[in-house]
């Protein structure tokens, strides 16, 4: 079967590409080819920018899909382009949403395909549910055929995973535990969350290509294993071999200080949330997460090490990271002071 990612080289579709071509599919990625190195040998690359939609229909007038899976669609137009593009040229399309798409704070802990989709937290997740809002509504109409996958955090070799920590260099925060910084954990740390790692996210996504019966539905895919922020950044420390100093302050004073951090925060993974990921099992027999967060995260590391270059810190956020305590202890100071000159006798 041939498959056409468009992107297919970040951190989740990296590893999905290569499970791809080793499963024996014929795939095809489309990209501006900024980071094709990451791409598969057995790959065949087609270079356009596919939010250019007259090189794009140019480039693809040509070509049959029988699978279609856009990785960077993150707009509503982006999505109205793909059906112009790919209507009546693929057999399935799978739309890589998001499962920051499911309600905030969620209704019950334990959340499955059927719950509500409303995130007042996040524009990334509002977009987000308006792109499978329109993407359904041509299913509906015109049997555009249609699968929604919602990955949640979702790392590998390239990304550290945690709460609270900089986009520009995921070093950051272990270079604040190499120098014995205070490393912020929001809340009390103890909010459940999924970290799954890409290996196993691909088992799943590729378990539904070509299922007819996954046109039409909607998956999450995570692993089954579920950790508080606490846990999480012990085993990080654990994998650099330090203790870390941690501090806890509250989601929304970090909202306050940091509102580039609001949406990821009160909007998914401060609040807890366990993925029921039954509905994936039951479409992919097969499909088990076997890789520990403790296994994981090592590899990780270890792949940031093997670089210097990626072992550069973002001083900006790292200021940023000692404003924030200062500010914070700052009020503490101040409320202690208060609360013994009222209640210590």
């Amino acid at each position: 079967m041939k498959v056409l990612f468009i992107g297919g080289t970040g951190n989740i579709s990296s590893a999905v590409s290569e499970l791809t071509v080793s499963k024996g599919f014929d795939l095809y990625l489309l990209n501006r080819g900024t980071q094709n190195s990451l791409a598969p040998k057995e790959a065949t690359l087609i270079q356009c920018d596919i939010r250019d939609k007259s090189q794009a229909a140019s480039v693809l007038k040509d070509y049959r899909f029988d699978i279609v899976v856009d990785w960077i669609a993150y707009e509503p137009e982006h999505i109205i382009n793909d059906i112009e593009l790919f209507k009546g040229k693929t057999k399935q399309f799978v739309f890589i949403s998001s499962a920051a798409c499911y309600e905030r704070p969620p209704m019950n802990y334990l959340v499955n395909e059927s719950c509500p989709l409303k995130n007042p937290y996040w524009g990334y997740a509002q977009k987000k549910i308006v792109c499978e809002d329109i993407l359904v509504k041509e299913y509906r109409e015109s049997g555009f055929p249609v699968t929604v996958v919602r990955p949640s955090y979702t790392y590998g070799d390239t990304l550290i995973p945690y709460v609270f920590n900089s986009r520009k260099s995921r070093w950051t925060l272990i270079d604040r535990m190499l120098k014995g910084k205070k490393v912020i954990v929001p809340g009390d740390g103890t909010s459940l969350f999924t970290v799954t790692h890409n290996t196993d996210f691909a088992k799943g996504i590729t378990g539904l290509f070509g299922n007819v019966k996954a046109v039409g539905n909607a998956y999450h895919i995570t692993s089954d294993e579920v950790l508080s922020w606490n846990q999480i950044i012990k085993i990080i420390a654990d994998a650099v071999g330090v203790e870390p100093d941690l501090i806890h302050i509250p989601s929304d004073f970090l909202s306050i200080m940091s509102p580039e951090n609001r949406g990821g925060l009160l909007g998914d993974k401060s609040v807890s949330i366990v993925f029921d990921n039954s509905k994936i099992k039951q479409a992919v027999p097969d499909f088990k997460a076997l890789v520990p967060f403790t296994r994981g995260i090592k590899k990780t590391i270890a792949w940031f090490q093997s670089d210097p270059c990626r072992m550069v810190p973002d001083q900006a956020f790292d200021r940023l990271c000692d404003d924030i305590i200062d500010t914070y202890m700052l009020s503490v100071d101040k409320a202690v002071e208060y609360a013994r000159k009222k209640y210590e006798k």
